[in-house]
This record gives structure tokens, sequence and C-alpha cells, in this order.
């Protein structure tokens, strides 16, 4: 069987990890080991930050939606009991923008579920 040198291979592979890690600090932007490894958390870390992202997402919208109905007297939770008795299809993100971008609308869909 004859010999095969790997040196292409590993030189692309060791190519792309680098192009990956380009922008990063310190020996890992420079270093394939290092890269490496920071890669691997890079992805963990995306990974789970794509799912916090959610969490946090939905936490500013209920503060959002709250300031706003707070502002007409009455709290997030009894508005969005109301919206549940009335079968109101908004959900919380376009609460949110309504609060934030168009008050005087929030303020008549705060009217009409009281």
């Amino acid at each position: 069987m004859s010999r095969v040198k790997r040196g292409v291979i590993k030189m692309k592979r060791r190519r792309n990890v680098l192009k990956a890690a380009k922008g990063y600090r310190f020996g890992r932007s420079t270093k394939e080991a290092q890269a490496k490894e920071a890669l691997r958390h890079a992805g963990a870390y995306a990974f789970k930050h794509r799912k916090l992202k959610k969490r946090t997402n939905r936490g500013l919208w209920q503060i959002k939606v709250g300031a706003a109905a707070k502002a007409e007297g009455t709290s997030f939770s009894k508005l969005m009991g109301a919206m549940k008795t009335k079968n109101y299809a908004l959900d919380r993100k376009v609460l949110a923008y309504l609060a934030e971008h168009k008050p005087e609308t929030m303020n008549r869909v705060i009217k009409a579920t009281a």
C-alpha cells in the first residue's frame, strides 16, 4: 500500500478553524488548539443563549405592557386576565409593540378590556 501524506488536508482544517476564530483575542486566534477550544465554548454559549433570548424578550415585553397598564390604572395580570376572558388574541410581543410605538392604540385596548 502506498504512503498517504495528509499535509494538504491538515492545513485546510487548520485554516478553517483559524478563520472561524478570527477576531478572538490573544492565542485563541492564532493557535489551533486554543482556537478549537474557544470555538467549542462559543458554540455552547450560542446554543444556550438562543434559548435564553426568548426568556429575556418575554420578560421585557411583560415589563413594557405592565408599564402601559399601570399608566391606565390597572395591573399586568388583570389586563391579561381580562383579555383572556374576552378572547382577545393579542400576545405579549404585539402588546409590547403597541405600548412602545402606538400608545393611543394600547390605551384603547386596555379600555376595551376593562
